[in-house]
């Protein structure tokens, strides 16, 4: 029996190495899927942010968020080796590993607000807000849920697998008020209503981009299953990883065939974020069946290519269509497992989303809005036109290309 414990505090900590590498290597994926959809002289600011935000989150999240999200809440200082961890009781498996996997989730969240607010707002106001989401809003939001308070049993009986309300609707509601703040590129809507379209510079690298993600979120998903050490567990993460494929390949068809017949061609851009959008639809409960998951990544699919028009017909300008993807398509998939499982109420996921929703946006707000004031968080006219790469980072993404 102790060889056999030893074995499984062996495959779970692997599990969680392994898919925590997965789920880093996304990071991969947003700086490709940004750089492509955004314009190249704003490029090299791009990969410095995704790097860079990356970096502030795993610091920040070792320093005070683990603490927070899994702690008792009262200490907000502490590295997770010195804090009470949801898994010291009987050691399921090592605690690097287990903070390893979740630090690479609150990276994402990062990541996603990193599109959103692309080719208009500097450097180091992003980064400082990054400090903040990752060492206090998305642990504390996630206390409520993942680190088992149940904000003192208001939350109780919310489902949510991987994170599609934790992970994505954070971030996309923290991009919303930075966004709101910050307004729209220049030239983006005219004084008639109108909405110009802003070609990205490198749909090769965005399609890279989203492949890579697609292939992060295996790791995303399926090491949310938590353990390795049975039979049980392995049959549960087979189901998670083909399901989470199916969403993605659901929602991508479904992008394909709604653009051609609203505009008569295939849009790719349309199509990758409705990957996406079905991955994101998939999160909160790919563990329900192939079936389900088919269903959920149609619907996201198809609520991509309507949500991206009806954000610009609000004049909410957001480059890469991360608002669609991460935020609308969150809480479909969030609402969706109160549709499909029948141990979880539509009322429990309501109540989990407005609340996640209206603390994390209420919170990014003033924190956006102070930086704003002390800081400023958009860059002149004069350096939006020209790029931000030559100002903000001195380079340019492809110098022997010299714009007219």
């Amino acid at each position: 029996m102790e060889n056999f414990a030893d074995v499984k505090y062996v495959l779970d900590g692997f599990l969680f190495i392994i898919m925590g590498v997965l789920v880093m290597w996304m990071a991969a994926g947003f700086a490709m899927l940004e750089s492509g959809l955004t314009r190249s002289k704003n490029n090299a600011t791009v990969l410095t942010k995704n790097l860079a935000l990356f970096a502030i989150s795993c610091m920040m999240y070792y320093f005070v968020g683990y603490n927070l999200m899994y702690g008792d809440g009262g200490s907000i200082m502490g590295s997770f080796s010195t804090i009470s961890m949801k898994t010291a009781a009987d050691a399921a498996y090592p605690a690097a590993a287990d903070f390893f996997f979740q630090v690479v989730f609150v990276a994402t969240a990062a990541s996603v607000i990193s599109g959103s607010i692309a080719e208009r707002m500097k450097l180091w106001p992003f980064l400082i807000f990054t400090v903040i989401l990752s060492g206090v809003i998305y642990p504390i939001q996630g206390h409520w849920s993942w680190g088992g308070s149940e904000l003192g049993g208001v939350m109780a009986g919310f489902s949510d697998f991987a994170g599609s309300t934790i992970v994505h609707s954070v971030g996309g509601w923290a991009a919303l008020a930075g966004v709101l703040i910050l307004g729209a590129r220049k030239g983006k809507y005219g004084k008639d209503g109108s909405v110009r379209p802003i070609p990205g510079s490198n749909l090769t690298l965005a399609t890279l981009g989203t492949f890579i993600l697609w292939m992060g979120w295996f790791g995303f998903n399926g090491g949310s299953q938590l353990a390795l050490g049975s039979k049980a567990d392995i049959d549960g993460i087979a189901l998670v990883v083909a399901d989470t494929n199916m969403a993605a390949c659901a929602g991508a068809i479904m992008a394909a065939v709604l653009t051609q017949l609203i505009y008569k061609k295939v849009d790719l851009t349309m199509v990758l974020n409705g990957a996406l959008a079905g991955l994101v639809s998939c999160t909160a409960g790919p563990d329900l069946g192939m079936m389900v998951a088919f269903i959920e990544g149609i619907v996201g699919g198809a609520l991509v290519v309507f949500a991206v028009p009806m954000f610009d017909k609000l004049r909410i300008d957001d480059p890469v269509g991360a608002l669609s993807v991460h935020l609308v398509a969150g809480i479909w998939g969030t609402l969706a497992v109160g549709i499909f499982n029948p141990e979880v109420t539509i009322m429990a996921q309501v109540k989990g989303i407005v609340i996640v929703g209206a603390f994390v946006f209420i919170a990014s707000f003033v924190v956006w809005k102070i930086l704003d004031l002390i800081v400023g968080l958009r860059v002149s006219e004069e350096i939006e036109v020209q790029g931000l790469d030559i100002h903000e980072t001195g380079l340019e993404t492809y110098p022997e290309f010299k714009r007219a």
